[in-house]
C-alpha cells in the first residue's frame, strides 16, 4: 500500500549534503517526492511509498550523512497527496 508522509528533521541539517543524501536514499528505497531547505534551518520532505520503505527511511533520517546532527524527526500523513514520478531536490 503507498501512503504520503511528510517528514521535518531536526538539527545541524542544512549545509551538510542532507538533502542530496536523502534523495540519494529516498531513490534507492523506490520512494517519490520531494526534499527541500526550509527558510528555519529544517530540512522538509514529502515522500510516497510503502510502510517498510517509509520505516527505512526514518530510521536512516533519524542519524542522517556523516556531517548532520539531528535532533528529531517529525512525521504526518498527508491526507490528498500529489502523484510524484521521482525524488527531487527543491
Amino acid at each position: 500500500m503507498c501512503e504520503c508522509r511528510r517528514y521535518r528533521v531536526f538539527g545541524l541539517v542544512q549545509g551538510v549534503g542532507f538533502r542530496y543524501y536523502t534523495q540519494r536514499q529516498a531513490t534507492r528505497l523506490g520512494l517519490t517526492g520531494w526534499v527541500r531547505n526550509c527558510a528555519d534551518g529544517t530540512v522538509e520532505l514529502v515522500v510516497a511509498g510503502g510502510d517498510a520503505e517509509h520505516d527505512e527511511l526514518k530510521r536512516w533520517l533519524e542519524e542522517g550523512p556523516g556531517m548532520a546532527q539531528v535532533s528529531r524527526v517529525e512525521v504526518e500523513t498527508v491526507a490528498d497527496p500529489e502523484i510524484y514520478s521521482g525524488f527531487s531536490i527543491r
